[in-house]
C-alpha cells in the first residue's frame, strides 16, 4: 500500500538503522541544531523558567477544592483520557514515530490533532525524540534513560533539557513536508487551548479544572511512566540490548504501551501485545478502524519473532556483548592475574599482549592462567541476564572477546607503571 502522496511506506523498522544525512528532503526548512545526548551534568541542562507551566497546570487540579466536581466533569475526564492515551499510543507512537500502520491526510490531522490536545508537544517533536530513543536506548546519547540519567530525570527531567528546544526537522522529515503539521509544530499548545475551552463551554469550570487539568495530569505521567517504570519494572522476554521490560499494569492504563520489551524487539509493529493474553487496545482500536478503512496496513510481528526464534542484529548483539561484558570486574581480574604469575612470566605475558596489540584477546584466549573467566562461564552468566535468544553465542563470543580485550588492556597499563 502506498502513503498518503502515492509513495511506498518506509519500514522505520529499517529507517532507523539509516542515516538521516542521505533524505533527499534534507534541505528541508526551519532546520535547528541536531539532538545531543549524554551532557555530563544534566540538571544544569535543565531550563527551570520552561517547566511553569508544566507545574501549573499539575497546581490548576486543585482549583477543584473551588470548582467542585460536577458528574459532568468526571465524564469528560474519564472520556478524554481514553481518548487522548489512545492518541498518544496511535498517534505520536505507532503512526507518527514508526509508521505502523497508513491511513489517510485527514485521519493523520485528527490523530495529531488529539495527540497535541495533551500539551506533550508537536506530533514532529515527539516523534523525533523518540526515533532518538531507540537509535541510542539506555545508552549515554540516549534522552531519557534511568539506567543513564536517573529516574526522574527520564521520567520527566529530559523534556525541560536545553538540547529539546531545538529541533532537526531533517529526522522527520517524511512528515514535515505537510503544512498542516507544521502549522501545528508552530503553534503546539493551539489543540490543546480549543480543548480546553471547550470542555469549560460544555461543563463551566469543573469541566475545565476535573474535564481538562485532570486528565491531562493523568495522560502526562501514564506516558511517562513508558520511559522511566517501563525500563526499571516488569520482565523482558528478548534481548533488546537495553532495559525495556513488559510491564502489565503500565499497559491496562496506556492501551497498550506497557508491552514495552515487545515494542524494542520488533519497533514498527502496530499491535505491541505479541501474545493473546497480552491485552493492547490501542491495537483492538486501530484493528476495528481497519474494517472501515480509516486505517489500513498494520505491521505486525513475524511468526519468528512471536516465538523469540528470530536472530538479532549486529547493533544488538554488541550492546548485549557490552554489558554482558562489563559485568565481570576486570580489573579485579587483572590484578589476581598479576599476582598469581610469577615476575619472568609476567614479563613473557605482557610482552606478547603488545607485541598483539589489537589482537590481545587472542593471546589470552591461548594461554592458561588463573582466575580468568572461560567462554563457559561467560555463557552461563549470560543465560541468567538475558532472555533465551537464538544469538546467544554470537553475544557469548562477543562479550567474552570484550572482556578479555579489557584486561589485556588494565594488564599492560599494570606492567607500564611497574617498577624496572
Amino acid at each position: 500500500m502506498d502513503d498518503l502522496n502515492g509513495e511506498p511506506q518506509r519500514d522505520l523498522q529499517s529507517d532507523l538503522q539509516s542515516d538521516p544525512r542521505s533524505d533527499p528532503q534534507r534541505d528541508l526548512k526551519p532546520r535547528a541544531a541536531p539532538i545531543k545526548g549524554g551532557d555530563a551534568d544534566d540538571l544544569d541542562d535543565i531550563i527551570y523558567p520552561s517547566t511553569i507551566a508544566f507545574i501549573l497546570v499539575h497546581l490548576a487540579c486543585f482549583a477543584a477544592i473551588w470548582t467542585g466536581i460536577t458528574w459532568q466533569s468526571v465524564v469528560i475526564c474519564v472520556a478524554l483520557y481514553w481518548l487522548r492515551i489512545f492518541a498518544i499510543g496511535a498517534g505520536y507512537h505507532r503512526y507518527f514515530s514508526h509508521r505502523a500502520y497508513a491511513t489517510s491526510r485527514v485521519f493523520q490531522l485528527v490523530l495529531a490533532l488529539f495527540a497535541q490536545s495533551t500539551t506533550q508537544k508537536s506530533v514532529l517533536w515527539w516523534a523525533t525524540q523518540h526515533r532518538h530513543h531507540h537509535l541510542h536506548s539506555d545508552t549515554a546519547r540516549d534522552l531519557h534513560s534511568p539506567r543513564q540519567k536517573g529516574f526522574w530525570y527520564s521520567h520527566l527531567g529530559w523534556i525541560f533539557a536545553r538540547r529539546q528546544d531545538s529541533l532537526d526537522l531533517t529526522r522527520i522529515a517524511d512528515f514535515a513536508r505537510f503544512p498542516e503539521l507544521m502549522w501545528l509544530y508552530r503553534f503546539e499548545q493551539a489543540p490543546a487551548v480549543a480543548l480546553a475551552l471547550i470542555c469549560y463551554l460544555l461543563a463551566g469550570w469543573p469541566g475545565l479544572v476535573v474535564g481538562f487539568f485532570w486528565s491531562t495530569v493523568a495522560v502526562y505521567h501514564a506516558t511517562f511512566c513508558i520511559n522511566s517504570l517501563a525500563h526499571v519494572h516488569g520482565r523482558k522476554r528478548y534481548v533488546t540490548g537495553d532495559d525495556s521490560r513488559n510491564n502489565w499494569f503500565l499497559a491496562f492504563f496506556t492501551m497498550g504501551e506497557g508491552w514495552h520489551n515487545n515494542h524494542h524487539a520488533y519497533q514498527s509493529s502496530a499491535r505491541q501485545g505479541f501474545k493473546w493474553w497480552e491485552y493492547d487496545l490501542t491495537y483492538y482500536v486501530l484493528k476495528l478502524l481497519s474494517l472501515v478503512r480509516v486505517v489500513w496496513d498494520l505491521k505486525t510481528p513475524p511468526a519468528a519473532v512471536v516465538r523469540n526464534e528470530h536472530g538479532l542484529g549486529s547493533r544488538v548483539i554488541g550492546r548485549a556483548a557490552a554489558q554482558l561484558a562489563e559485568s565481570f570486574n576486570t580489573d579485579r581480574i587483572a590484578a589476581a592475574v598479576s599476582t598469581a604469575l610469577e615476575g619472568s612470566s609476567l614479563t613473557a605475558l605482557l610482552e606478547r599482549l603488545a607485541a598483539a596489540q589489537h589482537r590481545a584477546a587472542d593471546v589470552l584466549a591461548t594461554v592458561s592462567l588463573p582466575h580468568l573467566p572461560t567462554r563457559d562461564e561467560v555463557l552461563a552468566r549470560a543465560t541468567t541476564m538475558f532472555a533465551r535468544t537464538r544469538s546467544m553465542d554470537d553475544i557469548v563470543e562477543r562479550a567474552y572477546a570484550l572482556m578479555l580485550d579489557a584486561i589485556a588492556a588494565r594488564l599492560c597499563v599494570a606492567g607500564a607503571a611497574a617498577p624496572a
